[in-house]
């Protein structure tokens, strides 16, 4: 019983090690992607996957339409956001 015991205990301390290092912090990021991207709204200041600065000029269930010149709109998938400024 005591063999066993010894050499379950560094498997679970391994698992631990490996579940607030790596797996928790992920966790943590995607739910903070998650709700910046549910909190757009018209006017924000957005920079895409891709690269692409603009503004937000519509909003839809999935997709993101973007101003990036005068009369250039550009439709993305609310996914494609990757960071979010305050509206100008």
């Amino acid at each position: 019983m005591t063999g066993t015991l010894g050499t379950l205990v560094p498997i679970i301390l391994m698992f631990a090690v490996l579940y607030f290092l790596l797996i928790r912090p992920q966790q943590k990021q995607q739910k903070a992607v998650r709700r910046m991207q549910e909190e757009l709204k018209k006017g924000d200041t957005v920079v895409t996957i891709g690269g692409l600065h603009g503004t937000v000029d519509s909003i839809d269930e999935s997709k993101v339409v973007i101003k990036t010149g005068e009369n250039t709109r550009l439709t993305f998938d609310r996914r494609a956001i990757r960071e979010v400024s305050a509206a100008e």
